[in-house]
């Protein structure tokens, strides 16, 4: 209760209270100077049978009241705003703005608030930045470290156990070749072991382009899977179809994914699926982007979709990274289709070379 009576408007209203009163006082003291009685006179003199004092002390209280009410009832008002604002910047809404009334010392103190949450705003979205720019550069470190790794990685790979796997490959062959003539029994056991060394050869080629920098190194998508499928031409005897549609705009943190995407579906098919033709295909309509791998491999049931490899759910999770989604389509000794499908959600008009 005492905090109550402390709040503005009641402090408005006993200072009206008073003010009426002393000035009530000075005026009625004024009008009955002249009279013998003096300020009795408002005593004996009776209104309605109730003496004249009590009538006048009515009107002080009732007026002071009044006027006090409404005296405070704007300027409380406004200072509610001032304390709504504050509570706003205290949680950290600085794009709060108080409105601003009049000319006077709260309009100023309004103006003052809206200047102070302005510069903080700014400075909070200079944090922001810094702190995303930090992240970027961290990131930007990160992959560069990573490609790097990468590269060392398949150089060695290249050198030392690429290498050994293909003679150990060719000297099986050569002893198998002499273990025939003679009609050795081991003849079998070699073949084995020369069908081992060429599914270890064939994985570490898989590996070694699966190794290849996984982004797109100043290359736009177009560009970048026609060197990687130039190469698999050439390395790995598989013949390859390209059907990539002219004047497609793709911006560069999705080429990134697609090309990663396919590089994981390349991988997959040099390493499972036994095929002899790879077809690629990268179409747009006005609502999403669809991009095909379909190889002529052994395939799979599409019961074993469910245990897919970790390549596999690589190429969802980087789907999904970019609001698209993977279909996956295979027929035993018939091959597989994975299809991609990415929503357009980017300007269809922009320039490609905008992103580079």
């Amino acid at each position: 209760m005492k905090k109550r009576l402390a709040r503005l408007q009641w402090q408005f209203i006993r200072h009206n209270v008073v003010a009426t009163f002393l000035i009530s006082f000075f005026i009625l003291f004024l009008i009955t100077y002249q009279d013998k009685r003096g300020l009795l006179l408002v005593i004996d003199l009776k209104l309605a049978g109730i003496p004249l004092l009590f009538w006048f002390l009515g009107v002080i209280i009732i007026t002071g009241m009044i006027s006090g009410y409404i005296q405070a009832v704007p300027l409380r008002r406004r200072i509610e705003q001032l304390v709504h604002a504050a509570a706003r910047f205290e949680r950290g809404s600085f794009s709060h703005h108080v409105v601003i009334e009049g000319d006077d010392e709260v309009t100023e103190l309004a103006e003052r608030m809206n200047r102070m949450a302005k510069n903080i705003e700014e400075q909070v979205a200079s944090l922001q930045r810094l702190s995303a720019e930090r992240a970027e550069m961290q990131d930007t470190v990160r992959k560069a470290a990573v490609t790097e790794e990468r590269q060392r990685l398949a150089r060695d790979l290249h050198d030392a156990v690429s290498q050994q796997l293909f003679a150990i490959s060719m000297m099986t062959a050569a002893t198998k070749l002499q273990l025939e003539e003679r009609k050795d029994p081991a003849t079998e056991q070699m073949a084995m072991v020369e069908n081992m060394a060429n599914l270890a050869q064939a994985e570490m080629r898989a590996l070694l382009l699966h190794l290849r920098p996984a982004h797109l190194e100043g290359k736009n998508l177009k560009e970048g899977l026609q060197h990687l499928f130039n190469e698999m031409h050439k390395k790995y005897d598989i013949s390859v179809q390209i059907h990539y549609e002219e004047d497609v705009f793709i911006p560069k943190g999705i080429e990134d994914q697609l090309f990663r995407m396919v590089q994981e579906a390349i991988s997959n098919v040099l390493r499972h699926a036994k095929a002899t033709q790879l077809e690629f295909q990268l179409k747009q309509t006005p609502q999403e982007l669809k991009v095909k791998v379909i190889d002529d491999g052994i395939g799979f049931h599409e019961n074993d979709l469910s245990q897919s490899s970790y390549g596999l759910e690589t190429m969802r999770e980087r789907m999904n990274e970019i609001g698209g989604t993977l279909h996956i389509v295979s027929v035993p000794n018939k091959g597989t289709q994975i299809e991609a499908n990415i929503p357009i959600t980017w300007g269809k008009n922009n320039d490609p070379n905008s992103t580079r």
